[in-house]
């Protein structure tokens, strides 16, 4: 049986990640700049990895046995760096620098800048095969960590995607867990008219993965999908997370124009009334 999230747990994590959410909306718009949708969409992902399942301490960010966390969709940064400071690696003041000279809070996340994040990523398709050393690593040094990436669905059409699929199988990372933020959208429209990576989870098992398909907003799918992922043997696995773009914020979702656009002072106010309620 399953571990199941008490009352008390979903409640924070929902609290978390309401917060998480409000705070992607404010740095982005102070910045003028950002990604919102794909940030929105990843919130419940990301709070319930770092608040009900990895074992990291902002006291000691580069403990040699902290579990790993690999952002491949860099470009959702803000979703990072506001989980990230719920949790005490950053200043929640520190957020509204985003993207402004002279802040280490870049459109891409900087593994020699800031606590807690364990890759420097941006460049589409490149998070897995890092995320694939750090699981190899500690197969080799006999280490008990986990490692834990986040892709995107657009993102997969990147073809190094497949290579590092086929590594990771290959070399039997069972210590790893990749998620995929499947909201259907990107940068230009429907991932499935852009260029289909379907279907997502048949490749994945084609490639040898266990795959296991949730609600990506659902805190006990995705709290339940991690701990079955930790008694699979041999296998990788790949959770194929079922997200909303723009989750959290009604103006946003499924909006594709919303995936690399900032909102108005005016309409942030907006935003995060309509959130209080």
């Amino acid at each position: 049986m399953v571990a199941q999230l008490t009352p008390a747990k979903l409640t924070e994590l929902n609290e978390r990640a309401q917060a998480v959410r409000r705070n992607i909306v404010a740095m982005i718009t102070e910045a003028q700049s950002g990604h919102p949708g794909g940030s929105l969409s990843a919130a419940d992902i990301l709070v319930t990895l770092y608040f009900a399942e990895m074992r990291v301490d902002p006291h000691s960010p580069q403990d040699a046995d902290r579990d790993r966390f690999v952002l491949s969709k860099g470009h959702a940064a803000p979703v990072l760096y506001a989980t990230l400071a719920e949790k005490g690696f950053l200043p929640h003041s520190e957020l509204l620098t985003l993207r402004k000279i002279d802040s280490r809070l870049q459109g891409h996340p900087d593994m020699k800048g800031i606590p807690g994040v364990d890759m420097s990523t941006g460049s589409l398709g490149q998070g897995l095969s890092a995320a694939n050393g750090m699981a190899l690593a500690g197969k080799i040094d006999e280490r008990d960590y986990r490692v834990y990436a986040l892709l995107g669905d657009g993102e997969l059409e990147e073809g190094q995607n497949w290579e590092a699929a086929m590594f990771a199988a290959h070399y039997k990372l069972d210590n790893l867990t990749v998620f995929v933020d499947n909201n259907g959208l990107q940068i230009d429209g429907p991932v499935a008219d852009v260029m289909s990576p379907l279907p997502i989870p048949e490749k994945w098992r084609a490639f040898g993965w266990n795959v296991i398909e949730i609600d990506g907003h659902d805190y006990d799918a995705i709290y339940q999908a991690i701990q079955t992922a930790k008694t699979v043997k041999g296998r990788p696995t790949m959770v194929v997370a079922a997200t909303v773009k723009g989750k959290g914020v009604c103006r946003m979702e499924n909006m594709v124009d919303w995936h690399g656009k900032a909102p108005s002072h005016e309409e942030c106010t907006l935003i995060l009334s309509e959130m209080d309620d």
